[in-house]
């Protein structure tokens, strides 16, 4: 878990050097991210908030997820990713947004989206919003979740530069 810990350092001093808050939405995670930014002392000074958006109620309550986009493609998906991310910073004082929504197992996955497939968003105010997936091999819910804690942070820390 060091590697976490530096990641979410790194992240931080990111969001510091640029002046900026950051959010969180996450879904497969529950909290994971938010969690290894705020295990960091000082990290109040950047991290805004964290939304746990488990069910897709919460998706659409707290973040203003359509439920025409969950209908459609469903919660695991790029449309929704970009919504997650694009509602964090919509519904916070952020800056930037980190967002997760996956099938972490053991159950739940199909032919389409296997067990392993993350959806990641990440929203910075002033860019276009963007998406990316990533299918990690199926060794176990602790492992998927781990990995998306630590693509999600890279993928923060690369566009801070």
């Amino acid at each position: 878990m060091n590697e976490l810990r530096e990641l979410a350092d790194s992240f931080l001093k990111a969001c510091a050097r640029h002046g900026i808050m950051a959010a969180t939405a996450e879904s497969c995670t529950g909290g994971m991210i938010v969690a290894a930014l705020t295990d960091i002392p000082g990290s109040s000074a950047v991290v805004d908030r964290g939304f746990v958006t488990y069910s897709n109620e919460a998706k659409m309550d707290m973040l203003g997820v359509s439920a025409a986009t969950l209908q459609a493609h469903g919660a695991v998906s790029r449309e929704t990713a970009l919504e997650m991310a694009a509602g964090a910073l919509a519904n916070s004082r952020a800056d930037i947004a980190l967002a997760v929504t996956g099938i972490a197992g053991p159950d739940g996955g199909s032919a389409e989206k296997p067990v392993g497939l993350v959806w990641f968003g990440l929203a910075l105010r002033g860019q276009p919003t963007i998406a990316e997936s990533r299918v990690f091999p199926n060794e176990g819910r602790d492992f998927i979740r781990h990995q998306t804690v630590r693509t999600a942070l890279s993928m923060g820390l690369k566009a801070l530069g």
